[in-house]
């Protein structure tokens, strides 16, 4: 059973969660997520159910440990957790949810005391031969609130039995477990190789309700590599072009050159 927490969303782009605990009430985070917490706080690094358990987290892309806010003091605590880079912050009420979701390898960002994290590979090997980002997912279960982080905006998607829908892999998410997750070839080699999406798309099919995100931080990390390449391509360019000026001005004046 988890512990029921209230929570409030603070902040647009770069958004936060607040968490309020009563006392003995417990929230449990990835290391490294706390921004602040009130007094009475007591926070506690493991990880998290034994060594598997770290290591399934590592491999999902999360951190090794994680860490435990309980609140041991009077009256109302409070513990707040911070979102990696700009986008939303979603909770998911699992009991709400059919008591488990399936989520992006590194969207969790902190949940109730008594939620399991897990990993869960996808249902066909395709999808994880080809699916890039989405061959290793982290399955959220319990009966109790789980906060994920999204890059951008979020789009929700409540899909019919048999509706599909397709997707860049890195746009995903989460989703419910009865959704089908496979992956199809983008059509065509011209597609393929000069489409900038890829080779593959996720294939999601309902019935079940889905979660998008607009800028994956896959997406994000590419834009920011290839601004630094061009930077520092320009910026080579630019010591090159002041050296050569240098050797011309110095060789015209020691040889006698009367153009300056």
């Amino acid at each position: 059973m988890a512990d029921e927490i209230d929570y409030k969303i603070i902040g647009n782009e770069m958004q936060l969660v607040e968490i309020e605990l009563d006392p003995n009430e417990t929230v449990t985070a990835e290391a490294g997520a706390m921004m602040y917490m009130g007094p009475g706080i007591k926070m506690q690094t493991s990880t998290g159910g034994g060594i598997l358990k770290g290591l399934k987290r590592a491999v999902t892309g999360e951190s090794f440990f994680i860490t435990s806010f309980t609140h041991e003091g009077a009256g109302k605590g409070y513990v707040a957790f911070g979102a990696p880079y700009p986008g939303k912050i979603m909770p998911l009420d699992l009991g709400k949810l059919g008591g488990s979701f399936l989520c992006q390898k590194d969207a969790f960002l902190c949940a109730a005391k008594g939620i399991d994290i897990d990993i869960a590979l996808t249902k066909k090997i395709g999808a994880g031969l080809f699916g890039g980002e989405g061959f290793i997912l982290q399955r959220l279960k319990g009966n109790g609130l789980a906060f994920v982080h999204a890059g951008g905006t979020i789009v929700e998607k409540d899909l019919a039995a048999g509706e599909n829908i397709r997707v860049d892999t890195g746009c995903i998410t989460a989703f419910a477990e009865s959704v089908t997750y496979d992956i199809q070839w983008a059509g065509g080699f011209k597609n393929a190789l000069f489409g900038g999406e890829g080779l593959v798309l996720a294939t999601l099919t309902g019935p079940g309700k889905v979660y998008l995100q607009s800028l994956p931080f896959s997406r994000l990390a590419d834009r920011i590599v290839a601004a630094s390449r061009q930077f520092g391509t320009e910026r080579r360019g630019e010591s090159k072009g002041v050296a050569g000026f240098g050797e011309k001005t110095l060789g015209g004046l020691l040889g006698g050159d009367r153009s300056f």
